[in-house]
């Protein structure tokens, strides 16, 4: 059924508020989707991002799609078969990278909620314009960081945030303040040595230290 880009926007946002990080993942064995997807909702991150980079993808959103408590999207969707394919795995949200008028109207008629991509103003006003008010900011850091987020928030406080693109343990916590800031992406919760290794348990572990970085809410 086909999504409007408020009603699209109000579900990312809810999606966003269940945790202050949401995990970006890339994985290469779908067989180590489903374990992973339960060490991250045990964690206390029950919103996963499983990114389109690799052949194992869209058959790790079918496996996590499976795992209860958890809301799987599809990150790096560049075009509208990406967003076909995703929502066939059973992705509940999307993520991109940047926005472009075909990716937009594909995640429309396909009804799948899509955080889109800004890193500057006209970028964000655009996607504004057009009815997304909880965007993706990225690259975080190479944009400017925490301030460069803040200041946005002066002229557009109306648009909520996820940035991703350089967030870490150490400066979640910076993004995480921010009015304008729902939660963050992230990669760190579940790099790929500790993927390989099967250590779902150390995973568990830094997704619970990452579930306390801050308090989720909506942004203002």
């Amino acid at each position: 059924m086909p999504i409007t880009p408020s009603d699209a926007s109000r579900q990312v946002r809810a999606i966003c508020a269940l945790a202050p990080i949401v995990p970006v993942l890339v994985l290469h064995d779908a067989a180590d989707a489903r374990p992973l997807a339960e060490a991250l909702i045990a964690g206390g991150l029950p919103a996963l991002e499983v990114t389109l980079r690799t052949p194992a993808a869209l058959d790790a959103i079918r496996a996590m799609a499976a795992v209860p408590g958890g809301h799987v999207g599809a990150g790096t969707l560049l075009t509208p078969g990406d967003v076909r394919a995703a929502k066939a795995a059973g992705a509940v949200f999307g993520v991109s990278p940047g926005a472009t008028p075909a990716l937009l109207a594909a995640c429309e008629a396909e009804g799948l909620p899509l955080l889109p991509g800004a890193a500057t103003a006209s970028e964000a006003m655009a996607l504004l314009e057009r009815g997304y008010d909880m965007l993706k900011f990225f690259p975080a850091e190479a944009s400017g960081g925490a301030p460069a987020l803040s200041a946005l928030g002066g002229p557009l406080p109306q648009i909520g945030f996820c940035p991703t693109g350089g967030i870490n343990a150490a400066n979640a916590a910076e993004y995480l303040r921010l009015p304008n800031v729902v939660c963050a992406g992230g990669s760190w919760i579940a790099p790929g040595e500790l993927i390989n290794a099967g250590a779902w348990d150390r995973i568990e572990a830094l997704a619970r230290a990452a579930s306390t970085l801050g308090a989720p809410r909506p942004a203002s």
